[in-house]
């Protein structure tokens, strides 16, 4: 089997990887050692994907690309999570790639590897395609290693590293003084149901009594949790995960049926008509081979947002590191650290610094074993992936090394995963081919000031709270609804955010305070002036204040997030270990997604003006860096216009996804909305023709963030409208970016 790049490993990061690369114009073998792609995900395991977002701490932090319309196109046809149907999402999405072909069930583990020490070369590698019996020999002058275990790097005679680094090596706050070979453990996990009727259970031999651990005492056992609220059953970081993997699933199927024997046979538990419906035969491995690329990711990067200039992607989830002894350890709570906000990924970590033409992506890239608790999430190894296949693509086209490509072509790598909305942030869509850039840009309308003035809910203001404001180019007066019950004077801070990626109060700008009469649905106003030098993020603290109910609103806005700050830190189960001292985590919206503050900012701005679309950010940063009409209850249109008449063969529109909206694949949560209601749902693409407007493409029922129209034949025009017709929801048309070619 010939093709461009060969990608071996099914799991999310092997998928987005091929994707891309196909995406790109170049052939790809895909080769999964298992019957279904997905990895950690797919229903042989049934992990749920988190990514940047971590739970909702972080802010704009969902994925997009590839595996951003996997959350998408999940949310539509699987809201309620089931693991066989996403299986299907993830297949679908690389059968719909006629660059790709697909060799599950196909175990490589031969290597043709030839070369010195320091510049080895792959030439081919070798599979076993089970139930078929056959021998595929794989060639390519470009291999991915996304297997997660790293098999072929380490036959090819890649570096790499098992364990921890000492402390010395990366002056890491957590690593230890001296180096070892711990890593992470292994999990099983099972799905319980209640049926109509009692339902016996009797334990198998080999059941473990789980009384004689720490289990019970130490762990949350529930009848009617399933999957991964029992990711802590978790074991063989002190052993090899890899060696070991058949002792480390049998200890953990002892555990599950000994969990079960409890909590059926122990009379603790309300579940005489519960049972067992899956229990898993994967374990669902977190750690082993990290390989050595030209840079080596570690934690100082994480605490600092360290800034790249080879940025690739972000992520976003916390430093989180278990306890060796996993399930049975007597300190049970996992360690967690934040940065601020997102982190950027660097391209160096993603090849080998000694075979010359690997690429890596997941959880075995070139991080320590510290900065690896952060980067081996799926949703950022599924990011990882997609920027990695992008690369090796760019690598076949320009006959270069994964180095030479960072060398002599990365801003072209950089610039080729903006235009397909990949995650990344912080850098400017500036590609010359973008005729979007030389057009003068209008629309009907655009929201010139912020009004959310329907109140739905009201909070006591028993605790700071925050509104977040976008600022474009000045702030003067904020006015805030509330109800007084006395007489009381109300204390507001604006702080600024640090930088354009976080959204926690840095560095206080203005203050105010207001004394206040008692009286319902109160408009009060504060003198809060503030002028930066840039477009930003105002961070508005309200101080507690028992008198004071403030009001929310169940209509989002846009670039407007609320804050509480947590007296008693509430996070999700699985978290426990999350420091509250952390700004990121004590500012925190769970109680307020999508619920903004009622609030007025009634100066004219231009954070929602027609160019946003072209100001070459994608995803909010330091802003929302998008269009806004001020209604969708009717034909709204963006339009474009050239000096001189332009030849366009694609146009890519990249729609309003909300990318706050913490999604999932399976069943942490279940959001209530099938389609995200910011998405434009249904619009036409025209172009003025002897003064009348002629439509070149049609869409109705769209459901994902990004639409690219090619057409067979250049369209000449000098004057191109968009006109949006229908949200999935929301009370406005947004639109993100467009580019034209």
């Amino acid at each position: 089997m010939k093709s461009d790049i060969t990608v071996i490993g099914g799991g999310l990061s092997g998928v987005c990887a091929a994707v891309a690369a196909a995406r790109n114009g170049k052939t790809v073998a895909l080769v999964q050692n298992r019957p279904m792609l997905g990895g950690n995900s797919s229903s042989e395991v049934r992990v749920w994907v988190v990514g940047a977002t971590g739970h909702g701490v972080n802010r704009y932090a969902r994925e997009t690309g590839i595996m951003g319309e996997m959350f998408l196109k999940n949310q539509y046809v699987n809201p309620d999570g089931n693991p066989y149907l996403w299986d299907m999402v993830i297949l679908e999405t690389v059968r719909n790639e006629k660059n790709i072909q697909l060799f599950l069930n196909t175990d490589v583990h031969e290597i043709e590897a030839d070369g010195p020490e320091s510049d080895r070369v792959i030439h081919a590698v070798t599979g076993w395609m089970m139930g078929s019996e056959r021998r595929i020999r794989f060639e390519s002058p470009v291999f991915l290693d996304c297997t997660g275990d790293g098999l072929v790097g380490f036959l090819a005679g890649a570096k790499y590293r098992i364990g921890r680094e000492a402390h010395a090596e990366f002056q890491e706050k957590w690593a230890p003084e001296e180096a070892d070979d711990i890593t992470l453990g292994s999990t099983l996990l099972f799905y319980t149901k209640e049926v109509d009727h009692p339902v016996q259970y009797i334990a198998p031999s080999f059941a473990k009594d789980i009384t004689q651990t720490p289990i019970p005492v130490k762990r949350v056992l529930k009848s009617g949790d399933s999957g991964c609220h029992y990711w802590w059953i978790e074991w063989g970081g002190e052993i090899d995960t890899l060696y070991d993997n058949e002792r480390i699933r049998d200890e953990l199927w002892s555990v599950i049926y000994g969990i079960w024997d409890y909590i059926k046979n122990s009379g603790k538990f309300d579940a005489e008509r519960m049972t067992l419906e899956w229990v898993g035969s994967v374990p669902g491995k977190r750690e082993y081979r990290r390989f050595i690329g030209d840079y080596v990711f570690n934690q100082n990067d994480i605490e600092a947002q360290t800034l790249f200039d080879d940025c690739i992607t972000f992520g976003g989830w916390s430093i989180d590191l278990h306890q060796k002894e996993g399930m049975y350890a007597d300190n049970h709570k996992s360690m967690h650290y934040h940065s601020d906000g997102i982190f950027q990924i660097p391209y160096r970590s993603l090849y080998s610094t000694n075979v010359s033409n690997l690429l890596f992506a997941g959880r075995n890239i070139s991080a320590t074993h510290v900065a690896f608790g952060a980067t081996r999430v799926m949703g950022t190894c599924a990011t990882i992936g997609e920027a990695a296949g992008t690369a090796a693509a760019l690598c076949v086209e320009h006959g270069v090394t994964p180095r030479g490509l960072y060398q002599h072509h990365m801003k072209e790598l950089q610039q080729a995963l903006l235009w397909q909305d990949a995650s990344i942030i912080g850098l400017k869509h500036e590609d010359t081919r973008d005729l979007a850039r030389a057009a003068t840009v209008s629309a009907s309308s655009y929201i010139s000031a912020i009004n959310i003035d329907s109140p739905d809910e009201k909070h006591h203001l028993e605790a700071d709270a925050a509104i977040l404001v976008p600022v474009d180019p000045a702030i003067t007066t904020i006015e805030i609804l509330m109800d007084v019950a006395e007489a009381a004077t109300v204390e507001v801070e604006l702080w600024s955010t640090g930088r354009p990626e976080n959204y926690i109060p840095v560095q206080l700008q203005v203050k105010d305070a207001v004394s206040v009469q008692a009286g319902e649905l109160q408009w009060v106003s504060f003198h809060l002036p503030w002028c930066p030098t840039a477009a930003e993020n105002a961070f508005i603290i309200v101080r507690e204040n028992n008198s004071i109910h403030l009001h929310l609103s169940h209509k989002p806005w846009s670039g407007v997030l609320s804050f509480l700050r947590e007296q008693k830190l509430n996070v999700a189960r699985g978290l426990e270990g999350l420091d509250p001292n952390q700004l990121v985590v004590q500012w925190n919206m769970r109680r307020t997604v999508r619920k903004p503050f009622c609030v007025r900012v009634q100066e004219p701005m231009e954070v929602y003006h027609p160019s946003k679309v072209i100001d070459g950010y994608m995803r909010p940063y330091g802003g929302p860096h998008m269009w806004s009409a001020t209604m969708a209850n009717g034909a709204e249109w963006l339009q474009f216009k050239w000096d001189e008449p332009v030849n366009a063969n694609e146009v890519h529109i990249t729609f309003n996804d909300d990318v706050n909206e913490d999604l999932i694949n399976l069943h942490h949560h279940r959001t209530p909305f099938q389609a995200i209601p910011e998405l434009v749902k249904s619009y036409t693409i025209e172009v003025l023709r002897d003064q009348e407007w002629i439509a070149v493409a049609e869409v109705e029922n769209n459901r994902q963030r990004k639409q690219v129209h090619y057409f067979e034949e250049s369209i000449a025009m000098q004057e191109m409208r968009i006109r949006c017709l229908e949200t999935n929801g929301h009370s406005q048309f947004e639109i993100v970016g467009v580019q034209i070619r």
